[in-house]
């Protein structure tokens, strides 16, 4: 369990780093970014405490926005798939027990993973866009973006994964 807790410790702060240092700087058509880091919450296990994977979130969503210049969007839009991950664990873990498992290709299955991670990065894309616009007004070009990035994230996400998914199994 220790060591779970230092590889999740660690791979926290590469997330953040990474989004943080490159991934900000990286504009698809001067507009679109990729937000990796919402990998880190899909990659908690199924049968983590909600208030915990809440606080994970809350937290990783602090950390990006202290890189971003942002007051709480990030934080507020990762929380709430943080909310929502174990809800959508119930639903579209491959076993009733859904004690820890952690969501992929290999575990999930590569067509259920797609539909978990793209339901969870598109709600994500939509609250950060839409709390960062904070009007109607925006409504279309918000619903663009938000759409658009989250293609650029679920590209990333699922290269990723498929390296992940070959990799151990030729381990």
């Amino acid at each position: 369990m220790g060591v779970d807790i230092i590889s999740y410790v660690f791979s926290f702060v590469v997330y953040v780093l990474l989004q943080g240092l490159v991934l900000n700087h990286v504009n698809f058509l001067g507009e679109f970014n990729p937000y990796l880091y919402v990998l880190f919450i899909l990659h908690l296990p199924t049968g983590c405490n909600r208030t915990m994977v809440q606080i994970v979130a809350f937290l990783l969503g602090l950390s990006i926005d202290f890189f971003s210049g942002t007051i709480g969007v990030n934080a507020g839009a990762t929380l709430l798939i943080g909310f929502l991950k174990p809800h959508m664990d119930k639903i579209f873990s491959p076993r009733e027990d859904n004690k820890m498992i952690v969501p992929g290709f290999r575990s999930f299955g590569m067509n259920t993973f797609i539909q978990y991670a793209s339901i969870l990065v598109l709600v994500h894309h939509i609250a950060l866009f839409a709390l960062s616009a904070f009007t109607f007004e925006e409504l279309p070009y918000v619903l663009l973006k938000s759409l658009i990035s989250a293609l650029f994230t679920l590209l990333l996400i699922f290269i990723i994964e498929y390296y992940r998914s070959n990799r151990r199994i030729d381990d």
